[in-house]
């Protein structure tokens, strides 16, 4: 793990922070000095954040939200402007794999879920977060992808769909504050690194990449000497590549 205090003093939002790789990432933010805004829907995934991040003697604001509530979205951008008048890190996270099935199977409404939460909710924490961003001496933005936006492969669709719809919102945003101290930028985690990611048959789980193994290089994105605009990072080739 990267031994730094380059966050100290920042504020950083983690979406999906109750486990898995939002869990560990907010917990790394913190080991870097940073107060947390950890937002999920799991309250008691929160509440160990709130434990684990105090015994590093750090501190945290728990936000138990559901991202399908674009207007919940717009109350908690208002309430970070009235106690800290700027964000300095967006991690979004959170994410939905839904179902593995043939295009034509797919049902409308499990479409629906899925796009909500890949993509809109990351539309409206933008649309929420964008000023907030733009008023830190050093806004950083990371979103979550796969590299199912890239290669998908049969039955995957719907991920993947969202997934590459993701890629491209975030591509299109890089360039609007491309002129300003905003970085924003996308990573790809280790394969099955996530809970949402379906293993393989056979693979051996214990050789597998772990949330705190991929959180360190999440977190790195975050770093006000990041230059990197617009582009996705690929931990497994640990480079900066085009989206």
């Amino acid at each position: 793990m990267t031994d730094t205090n380059e966050l100290s003093g920042k504020v950083v939002l983690v979406t999906g922070a109750s486990r898995g790789i939002g869990y560990a990432a907010g917990l790394e933010a913190a080991r870097r000095g940073a107060h947390v805004i950890a937002v999920a829907r799991t309250v008691g995934g929160l509440e160990d954040l709130d434990d684990a991040v105090q015994a590093l003697g750090g501190s945290t604001t728990l936000v138990p939200l559901d991202l399908r509530d674009g207007e919940a979205i717009d109350r908690l951008g208002a309430a970070i402007f009235e106690r800290w008048g700027h964000l300095d890190g967006l991690i979004a996270n959170a994410g939905q794999l839904g179902v593995l099935s043939p295009v034509g199977h797919i049902k409308p409404d499990e479409f629906d879920k899925v796009m909500a939460i890949n993509v809109t909710a990351n539309y409206r924490l933008l649309r929420s977060l964008d000023l907030l961003l733009r008023q830190s001496e050093a806004g950083r933005a990371v979103f979550v992808s796969s590299a199912a936006a890239r290669s998908p492969r049969p039955f995957w669709g719907l991920y993947a769909a969202s997934k590459a719809a993701l890629d491209a919102l975030v591509k299109s945003y890089s360039g609007e504050v491309a002129q300003t101290q905003v970085r924003a930028n996308v990573f790809i985690p280790a394969p099955f690194a996530r809970r949402c990611a379906p293993r393989p048959s056979g693979e051996n789980p214990e050789t597998l990449p772990t949330p705190a193994d991929v959180a360190p290089a999440l977190v790195d994105m975050l770093s006000p000497t990041l230059t990197e605009q617009g582009r996705l990072y690929n931990i497994d080739s640990k480079s900066f590549e085009e989206i």
